[in-house]
């Protein structure tokens, strides 16, 4: 097997012979490709930034975005492109799209695989962590929540569906449904969030174009405000609410307090929003789009996990590790639901097991930690790519350590509390919620068994949320 740096050389260095081809071919002079690498993130689609230079433009910044290969969707990306254009067209920040993959298979882009975007790189800051924590973007972050507000009501009220060919519409629940049916793993909190969003749907007020993903990470920021909406890879028609329902997930907070992308409150994003477009959003609408919002994350992780599992994917450790997230979901979920009280805190030493007799020691915690260090170590001198990967690679390790030392004895706990309920599984009580038998609003008892799991799960997979202040 080819380990994975030279795969990322190999197709780095055929990647910049299919560039340098095809934007010769567009500027019809000779082009020189330079500084191809491949950004992190991005677990369904891979993003390389590059350098084109030409005799009349020297150094021109580059973002190349094409699916990952085995996972080519043509149709999607040519759905992307035409999204990118009508929101250039009415005014929506984007990066210019210079080339695209055909709509019919041709030779035109050989080399950079059926689906690609070939795009100007757009100045500015996207990492979340930067723009929450570093100085310079210190004041523009408190007029964030205003401007995201704006740019929202330009996709929703200028965009116009019928000029993206192909753009999907239909029932959201419905579509998540489907897909979390297809993992064939049910969990007890998102059971009891499909009956209660089922339950309490709200009336749309008009059908428009939906961004999919927007949120702290899929835009790009200077000093001077919003520059660029990126990542339109889900667009679709349907409720303009689930945008700002989506923009308020948690999961987008990076760990800051503040609701609208950890930047600040909803009243602003709902102030900038109703300015631009003359409608003022309901909040009970966009809460029950935030509920299914986390709902969504979760089903998507779940799904991430599945991927690698199914197929061998290259990213199976991005991917399965991004399984592990969904406990993440269930707490959020149980806040979101009312079922969070008391506060919560993470399990430990009262619920772990320490006997090692029958291997030893060293026990296995201790003997990941110094892997852990290793590998660490290693990750520092390594390409952001491989930094990326490394930084993935020791939190595996970690709840692979956590799991070892706090889950017998919370396992244990577990399934002796499903028992005095009467089921023999977690998976048995999930679809007894699902269909109605039970109700953890109305038992208190089996709200306990979901608090306790959720917990359990989100202790060994990122103590470190339990910390992570919220509303």
């Amino acid at each position: 097997m080819t380990p994975p740096q030279e795969q990322e050389t190999s197709r780095a260095r055929s990647l910049t012979t299919a560039l340098s081809t095809r934007l010769s071919q567009l500027r019809d002079a000779p082009c020189t490709i330079s500084g191809l690498r491949r950004l992190t993130g991005g677990a369904s689609a891979e993003t390389w930034s590059l350098t084109a230079a030409t005799a009349d433009d020297p150094a021109a910044e580059l973002i190349l975005r094409r699916d990952a290969p085995g996972a080519e969707d043509p149709a999607r990306m040519a759905r992307e492109a035409d999204a990118l254009d009508e929101a250039a067209r009415v005014g929506v920040p984007v990066p210019r799209l210079l080339d695209r993959s055909p709509r019919v298979p041709s030779a035109e882009g050989a080399g950079l695989g059926p689906s690609y975007l070939l795009m100007t790189r757009v100045p500015g800051e996207a990492l979340p962590r930067k723009l929450l924590r570093d100085e310079e973007f210190a004041d523009v972050r408190l007029r964030l929540p205003y401007e995201l507000g704006r740019v929202l009501a330009r996709i929703h009220h200028r965009m116009d569906p019928a000029r993206i060919p192909g753009l999907t519409a239909g029932d959201q629940l419905e579509q998540l449904r489907d897909t979390y049916d297809s993992i064939g793993d049910p969990l007890p909190v998102l059971e009891l969030a499909f009956r209660r969003l089922s339950e309490r749907r709200p009336m749309a007020d008009r059908d428009a174009v939906v961004h999919g993903d927007f949120r702290n990470g899929n835009v790009i920021v200077d000093r001077d405000g919003i520059r660029a909406v990126l990542d339109w890879e889900l667009v679709h028609r349907g409720d303009p609410m689930e945008d700002l329902g989506w923009l308020c997930v948690r999961a987008w907070r990076f760990g800051a307090e503040a609701p609208v992308g950890g930047f600040g409150p909803r009243s602003e994003l709902f102030r900038g929003y109703a300015e631009e477009s003359g409608t003022t959003p309901d909040p009970e609408a966009v809460h029950w789009w935030e509920v299914y919002g986390t709902l969504r994350w979760a089903v998507l992780c779940g799904l991430q996990a599945r991927r690698a599992r199914q197929r061998g994917a290259e990213d199976a450790l991005e991917l399965l590790a991004v399984g592990r997230r969904v406990a993440e979901c269930e707490y959020d979920l149980l806040r979101l639901l009312g079922i969070l009280d008391p506060a919560p805190v993470p399990i430990a030493e009262a619920v772990s097991t320490a006997d090692a007799d029958l291997f030893g020691n060293p026990s296995a915690p201790e003997l990941l930690t110094p892997v852990r260090e290793l590998l660490t170590a290693l990750s520092r001198e390594a390409d952001p790519r491989s930094r990326h990967l490394g930084r993935i690679a020791a939190n595996v390790l970690d709840t692979v350590s956590r799991e070892l030392s706090l889950g017998p004895a919370a396992r244990a706990r577990h399934v002796a509390a499903l028992h005095r309920l009467g089921f023999d599984t977690e998976r048995d009580l999930a679809l007894a919620i699902r269909h109605g038998s039970v109700c953890p609003h109305t038992d208190a008892a089996v709200a306990d068994v979901m608090r306790f799991a959720a917990v359990a799960r989100l202790s060994v997979a990122n103590p470190r949320y339990f910390d992570e202040t919220t509303e």
